[in-house]
């Protein structure tokens, strides 16, 4: 009982189908973008949904770019899909196309054209769409509505030889002009575009709307749940009606079913909006760590078992909400707190001098490189008599809740001694330069001594100034000031762009961080989880902070 109450909606949906004699091994799903940009992470929850239905019953998945619009897709956006679907985990049975279908498709129209269903309008678009009214009053019929078969299967061929030009005509099919759902309003099946295709190129000059093609192809493929998000619930009975029209008895009859998009806090995820943040300038590419396509979160450090578990606790919904980005966060976190190993990184230096440490003196201390991990093992961090600390990790005086450095007072340097503040150093506008400490020499981590056992309340990251290794660090936050940008349709999504969504820093680390390579994950101790960039080079190693150690934005949110 108690895993038939963990089922989601769908998976119930399924279990009731098999329940009714639908056998177990016609099952089939399918994964259909279309590759007019690159997959965000709303995507992923699709993907996660479909293929994972697939392993759930060993069911094939199949892979299919509804690829029915030339003016807008590209081969670039396809490869990229691949690349993405492959880094979740994720393998599809076959690679398909609905260009796979275009004859067939065309074959299909022509059928309803012959059977009264179809006819070719000449009207532009804008009079199409202002005839179909509202959905409080019906709409007006096209004066062409009711030409011969004749003379539109002649117009239809016409089209396909490219004998008219783009937007004079367009096929429609022939339903209720007076249907409450504005999608049964006679929509337009194919139209003219001449444009070369990825796949195709010349080869046609008229494109199936998405409707006709969409259901269709779940049809040929014989894709027993058609699973798309709410915003298709309206299209359910077109995409049914589209069936009536081909279905043949002896065959799979595929189901459209809806689940809530993934809508996730801070980020939008409209392909026409992604693209103008990456042609204005905005961003740097599809990739840019700021962005909420699977490429730009890969490239910004997140795992793909952050990704899928983020999804698996959101759940499958039927209605729309709006998932907090803290949820995201706290994936990736968990994920990363488990693989990454431990390394010190200063972001924001200030030189501290062990005055009692013997000058020219170096150690190399033995620490872990993942506590949570001990296969992880160990290395070795150098340490000498100058060091950077964080600027922040030092006042002059503080109250009793500062247990960093002060004057007078003891913390720890992570790994290695128990050190005292004891003055400073200042420049002419009071900023200070430099801090002068002492250690304790019996203190050192792991010795075993009395006075290693002393417990102080602060503990510091350091680096050896000796030894620090110069890296770029690139401070990713949000890449908008507010939860749902797009939503107010009074500005533009743009006004809410976030000016401190990225801060670049020098900062010093440890030595041993030279040999990371490109996409390695590591936490900064203290700072968060880093990701090597791919614009690293040779000379200079550089950073994408992939998430803080704790939410820095949920004060923020409960502040008003």
């Amino acid at each position: 009982m108690s895993e038939e109450r963990s089922l989601n909606f769908i998976e119930h949906i399924i279990e009731e189908d098999l329940a009714n004699g639908f056998p177990k091994e016609k099952l089939r799903f399918r994964f259909p973008p279309e590759p007019n940009g690159y997959l965000h992470i709303g995507h992923a929850k699709a993907i996660n949904i479909n293929f994972g239905l697939g392993l759930k019953y060993n069911a094939p998945v199949n892979l299919r770019f509804d690829d029915t619009n030339p003016a807008k897709e590209e081969q670039e956006y396809v490869d990229s899909i691949k690349e993405d679907i492959k880094w979740l985990g994720f393998q599809w049975e076959n690679e398909l196309y609905a260009s796979d279908y275009f004859q067939q498709l065309y074959d299909w129209a022509v059928e309803l054209i012959q059977a009264g269903k179809a006819y070719v309008d000449d009207q532009p678009s804008e009079v199409i769409t202002a005839q179909r009214k509202t959905p409080q009053e019906p709409g007006v019929e096209s004066p062409f509505r009711n030409r011969s078969v004749e003379e539109n299967l002649d117009l239809f061929e016409r089209m396909k030889n490219g004998e008219f030009e783009e937007g004079s005509h367009a096929l429609r099919a022939k339903i209720d002009m007076t249907s409450p759902n504005m999608n049964m309003r006679d929509p337009v099946m194919y139209r003219i575009l001449k444009k070369p295709h990825h796949r195709t190129g010349s080869d046609w000059c008229i494109y199936p709307m998405y409707d006709w093609a969409h259901g269709e192809s779940d049809y040929i493929e014989q894709i027993s749940h058609s699973l798309c998000s709410l915003e298709f619930k309206p299209h359910r009975p077109l995409y049914e009606w589209y069936l009536d029209q081909v279905y043949d008895p002896a065959k799979v009859r595929n189901k459209q079913r809806e689940f809530a998009r993934g809508n996730v806090g801070y980020m939008i995820t409209s392909k026409r909006k992604l693209l103008k943040l990456v042609e204005e300038g905005h961003v740097t590419g599809w990739d840019d760590p700021r962005m909420p396509t699977i490429s730009g979160l890969r490239r910004r450090g997140y795992t793909p078992e952050s990704i899928r578990n983020f999804w698996e606790k959101a759940g499958v919904a039927k209605r729309d909400n709006l998932l907090d980005p803290a949820l995201l966060d706290h994936s990736v976190r968990d994920h990363l707190n488990k693989i990454s190993p431990r390394v010190m990184t200063v972001l924001d230096p200030v030189k501290l001098v062990i005055t009692n440490y013997p000058e020219g003196k170096e150690e190399w201390l033995e620490t872990e490189n993942n506590p949570e991990d001990e296969a992880a093992g160990t290395r070795k961090v150098p340490f000498s008599r100058e060091l950077y600390i964080e600027r922040e990790d030092f006042r002059e005086s503080a109250n009793r809740k500062f247990f960093r450095l002060t004057l007078e007072k003891e913390v720890r340097l992570k790994g290695a001694y128990i050190i005292k503040g004891e003055r400073v150093d200042k420049d002419a506008d009071g900023n200070i330069t430099t801090i002068y400490c002492t250690y304790d020499p019996d203190s050192k981590s792991g010795s075993g001594t009395e006075a290693s056992q002393r417990k102080v309340k602060g503990t510091l990251h350091w680096v050896s100034i000796q030894h620090a290794l110069p890296v770029q660090v690139r401070l990713y936050d949000r890449l908008f000031t507010v939860p749902q940008p797009d939503a107010d349709k009074e500005k533009d999504f743009l006004d809410y762009l976030n000016p401190d969504s990225l801060k670049v820093v020098t900062a010093y680390a440890e030595p041993a961080m030279k040999a990371l390579e490109i996409g390695r994950t590591v936490q900064f101790q203290r700072l968060g989880y880093f990701c090597v960039d791919k614009d690293s080079t040779e000379d200079t190693l550089i950073f994408n902070r992939t998430v803080t150690l704790r939410d820095t934005w949920a004060k923020m949110d409960t502040a008003d």
